[in-house]
């Protein structure tokens, strides 16, 4: 049928370019892709061509991060690497008969110098920051062009926001990367009350956001109440078993089972036991009642499974106090947060009575379960946005 390249701009928006590939694939076309940030890991998990080398920088954008993370990556070659992408898209340009854009206006630009047709999901973008969506210039220009196709949103109000000032069709038909968990979302039917905690995936922050998530879990050790609880730690590769191990053997932690083969431990401190997986991602979200997060992508996949998530502000490069801030406003008002600290240890125990709050609340109030539903289907659609997306591509190409 047709052969389209996806351009992606982050490890998020490769996930969703990943899920939008396969199924483009399943119904005939021929689907390579080409991600400006990161190994596009998620493109190798689901088999998708990938063109050119990979790079895998720091904060994996420019969006939120801190000054320091922002100049760390501009220092340590990002210019010259884009610069290097933009001219391997113009010279692979005619292999392809569209382009499929997954992300920011990085992408989109790219897509726009090279003259292909070029659809775009605009995951990176939503009005729900603002009021009304302000696109740095010149994405507007970008969009307006007669080679943008079909532009899709990650929500309602950006698509009715975004057609009212590109006066042209703007859709919101769900995002891709959430099928998967909507369409697995049954819990384990026991009594246990499970908390996911999630430090996120960038190792130069994610060894901080683990220590100072280890902190609150051993402040928690000091009430009963969370003797019942389960804890499970979703851990990217990228922090290894042998450093975790080390870590809370130096904290006092001891050892209950090392579950090798299924890359997974399980330790406990005091009377609070927790286990840490690795590649169990999705399970982990699924049997879970609420996420403790310093996390961007998961956070939004919690959110859309209708469960709460209690944030907890770190130092960056990515997941900084506005980082927290911008998420909170884009997902609506099951993201939680302690604000109001001047030290680590006010931070903890504040996040510790939030906790507390929101569990009861989850407990005895059935408005609030009813409440985070109807949140995550405004925020973040519900499920088969894939095969929304890929059919109305498939129609418009069916009609050029």
């Amino acid at each position: 049928m047709y052969k389209i390249l996806i351009l992606s701009n982050g490890h998020g928006e490769d996930l969703s370019g990943s899920i939008l590939a396969s199924r483009l694939i399943s119904i005939g076309n021929e689907v390579e892709a080409l991600p400006l940030v990161g190994s596009g890991d998620p493109y190798k998990k689901e088999k998708i061509n990938i063109i050119g080398k990979t790079r895998k920088f720091n904060t994996a954008g420019l969006g939120y991060n801190s000054l320091k993370g922002k100049l760390f990556d501009l220092f340590n070659g990002q210019i010259n690497y884009f610069f290097r992408k933009i001219w391997l898209v113009i010279l692979i340009r005619k292999k392809y008969d569209y382009f499929l854009v997954v992300g920011d206006i990085v992408p989109i630009f790219f897509a726009w110098l090279s003259r292909k047709k070029f659809f775009t999901y605009l995951v990176a973008y939503s009005s729900h920051y603002e009021g009304k969506l302000n696109l740095p210039w010149p994405c507007k220009y970008f969009l307006k062009s007669s080679n943008s196709k079909r532009i899709y949103t990650r929500d309602t109000l950006t698509a009715i926001d975004l057609s009212n000032q590109l006066k042209k069709e703007v859709l919101f038909l769900g995002n891709p990367f959430i099928d998967k968990l909507l369409k697995n979302n049954i819990k384990d039917s026991n009594n246990f009350f499970t908390i996911a905690l999630l430090p996120g995936s960038r190792i130069n922050e994610l060894i901080n956001n683990f220590d100072l998530m280890l902190d609150i879990i051993q402040e928690l050790s000091n009430y009963k109440y969370f003797k019942t609880v389960k804890f499970y730690f979703a851990l990217s590769s990228d922090l290894e078993m042998k450093n975790v191990q080390t870590n809370l053997e130096s904290r006092n932690w001891q050892i209950e089972k090392n579950y090798s083969n299924d890359f997974k431990l399980l330790y406990f401190y005091k009377s609070i036991k927790v286990f840490f997986q690795w590649n169990s991602f999705e399970n982990i979200l699924i049997k879970s009642d609420l996420a403790i997060s310093m996390s961007g992508t998961a956070a939004e996949q919690v959110v859309a499974m209708s469960k709460p998530v209690i944030q907890v502000e770190g130092k960056g490069p990515q997941f900084t106090r506005s980082f927290a801030e911008a998420q909170r406003r884009l997902l609506g008002k099951h993201v939680y947060c302690f604000t109001d600290y001047s030290d680590k240890d006010e931070q903890i125990d504040g996040t510790i009575n939030l906790i507390v709050k929101i569990m009861y609340l989850m407990k005895l109030d059935n408005s609030f379960l009813k409440s985070c539903k109807d949140n995550a289907k405004n925020r973040l659609g519900d499920e088969d946005a894939t095969v929304k997306i890929t059919s109305d591509i498939g129609k418009f190409l069916c009609n050029e």
